[in-house]
């Protein structure tokens, strides 16, 4: 009986490591494409080729710059906490991993529907602040301090406008499961009625994930030339935390096509009877709209000075975020249409 027992329970520890992968693995490689994408978009709104050379139209660029870091020689500063300088980069990592573990790529396809599941995101979301922050403390150097310090206040900031826009959307649907906010944008997608709070949404998960114009920790003429939070960080560590960036931006941009673009949901224009699921390549392809927003504002916008970041948050955004609060509500009630 215990025998039968302990293989039932390691067949289904395999099981579970196939389901992980299966979204691990593409997630990776959706972010090793997303650097060349970005580096291809930067080239064509500057009018030049970008990367070329690597595979055929560079395709293979991201597996080259990878193998070229993997390389690297790691230099540890004499003087640094050695376990937190490598836990820091690992943490930043797995956190931004562990927010796909909740997102439905299709009916059915989700690895975990927890009724929760925005709650999850967010608490997930916070916890990324601790990554940046102990990188720059571990280093023991004032430039990467000082850049975490200033990467952490933003995404603090920012994460209250955050909060607020998706608690909207809470309060419009009454419910904190992905799947259900999705089923609920059948008849309408959210970012026609709610296209203000879909405005200060994106400014916050730009400034989130430390984008332009929000990448003041790597203000290069304030920090001589440094990278931020990360300056002391080489080879692998480093590209544990700039895979961790870059799988945020696609995280975000896949949690706002479920907010305001429905997730996979998509008017039926033809009747689907081939095994593809045509679900995720909807869902994969409304990400790839918010991806291309990230590339955009980089290529197009200048970098905010630092009391102009904390002021637009503070000053501007919150009693925006503060007033909708309010008013949708409002709305719901007096029309007698909230959901709950």
């Amino acid at each position: 009986m215990n025998k039968s027992n302990l293989i039932e329970n390691l067949v289904g520890l395999i099981f579970n490591l196939a389901d992980v992968l299966s979204i691990i693995l593409p997630v990776l490689l959706s972010v090793a494409f997303m650097t060349i994408i970005e580096r291809k978009q930067l080239a064509a709104h500057q009018r030049r080729v970008g990367p070329n050379t690597v595979g055929y139209y560079g395709i293979l660029q991201p597996f080259a710059d990878a193998l070229k870091l993997i390389l690297k020689e790691t230099v540890i500063p004499s003087q640094s906490n050695k376990v937190i300088f490598y836990l820091a980069p690992v943490s930043t990592l797995v956190f931004s991993l562990l927010g796909w573990a909740v997102i439905p790529f299709g009916q059915g396809l989700v690895l975990s529907d927890l009724s929760l599941g925005i709650l999850y995101t967010l608490a997930l979301s916070s916890l990324g602040v601790y990554g940046v922050l102990l990188a720059g403390w571990s280093a023991n150097s004032k430039y990467a301090f000082l850049g975490s310090l200033r990467s952490t206040a933003a995404m603090i900031s920012y994460e209250l406008i955050l909060s607020s826009a998706i608690l909207i959307i809470i309060l419009l649907t009454g419910s904190l499961n992905y799947i259900e906010i999705i089923e609920i944008q059948q008849s309408i997608y959210f970012i026609v009625p709610l296209l203000p709070v879909f405005i200060f949404y994106f400014i916050s998960i730009l400034a989130e994930t430390s984008r332009t114009p929000f990448d003041l920790q790597e203000a290069k003429p304030d920090l001589q030339k440094i990278a931020g939070f990360f300056t002391e960080h080489s080879s692998v560590p480093f590209v544990f935390f700039f895979l961790g960036e870059y799988s945020s931006i696609v995280l975000f941009s896949c949690i706002t096509a479920i907010f305001f673009l429905g997730g996979y949901n998509f008017n039926e224009i033809f009747i689907n009877e081939s095994i593809f699921n045509l679900q995720a390549i909807i869902l994969g392809l409304k990400t790839c709209i918010f991806t291309f927003f990230f590339v955009w504002f980089r290529a197009t916008l200048p970098r905010l000075r630092y009391d102009q970041l904390i002021s637009l948050c503070w000053l501007n955004l919150l009693p925006v975020a503060v007033a909708f609060i309010i008013l949708i509500p409002s709305i719901l009630i007096t029309f007698d249409i909230s959901p709950y």
